[in-house]
């Protein structure tokens, strides 16, 4: 009796811990904030790359942190989704082995960035999505320069293109963790002036970066 028993209660805690189990299996759908953090590098585009001066390669790098937010749809195999991004960053100009890096504007500091995008994945894993990312991106960039009579400290506002590829890992239904590799094209720029006088017209530039991001994020 005793061992009919045993088998009875080994049967039933295996009968509830199964649902349970499969409860577990990680999610890639709904609503979802994470935050983010990495490696950022903007560099000067090859139209305007300043190659002749070997020791100048205008180029800035630092630490890119913010919040990202997104809404994903888990088609079974497949995922798709939107999202949107603020980031800031501690990247900007300075001197090197005593050569200035002039980044081509002046003394530089990157500051937010806005992303609007979307991406598409393919489950690789039961809780494993390899992904692929694009969209719009608006950063600003701190200007101090000076033209030998005047010094003006202006933010320079940029439009551009983002694509990146990354790895997301479910940890549960509930959280998750990715990294990612993301490209930004800036071409277009205006200058936003303080105070009552109007932004500049918009003009051309050709600005380029990398970035290696890494998050952990919830799912509601």
């Amino acid at each position: 009796m005793n061992k009919i028993s045993t088998l009875l209660v080994a049967g039933s805690l295996v009968a509830f811990s199964a649902p349970a189990m499969a409860q577990d299996t990680g999610s890639f759908d709904g609503f979802r904030i994470q935050g983010v953090a990495g490696y950022d590098a903007l560099k000067a585009g090859s139209s305007v790359d300043d190659d002749a001066n070997a020791d100048n390669d205008q180029s800035i790098d630092g630490l890119v942190y913010g919040v990202q937010v997104g809404y994903d749809y888990d088609l079974g195999n497949a995922v798709i989704g939107l999202e949107a991004e603020l980031t800031d960053s501690t990247a900007k100009t300075e001197f090197v082995n005593g050569d200035f890096e002039g980044f081509g504007f002046g003394q530089v500091e990157a500051g937010r960035d806005l992303f609007l995008g979307a991406r598409a994945g393919a489950k690789v894993g039961p809780d494993l999505l390899l992904y692929a990312k694009g969209g719009y991106t608006n950063a600003k960039l701190n200007i101090l320069a000076n033209d030998g009579t005047t010094e003006y400290n202006e933010d320079f506002d940029l439009d551009g293109w983002r694509a990146g590829a990354g790895l997301e890992y479910a940890i549960n239904p509930r959280t998750f963790m990715n990294v990612e590799y993301r490209y930004s094209n800036y071409s277009e720029g205006e200058v936003d002036f303080d105070g009552d006088l109007a932004d500049s017209d918009r003009f051309d530039v050709d600005l380029d970066r990398h970035q290696i991001m890494a998050g952990l994020g919830v799912r509601f």
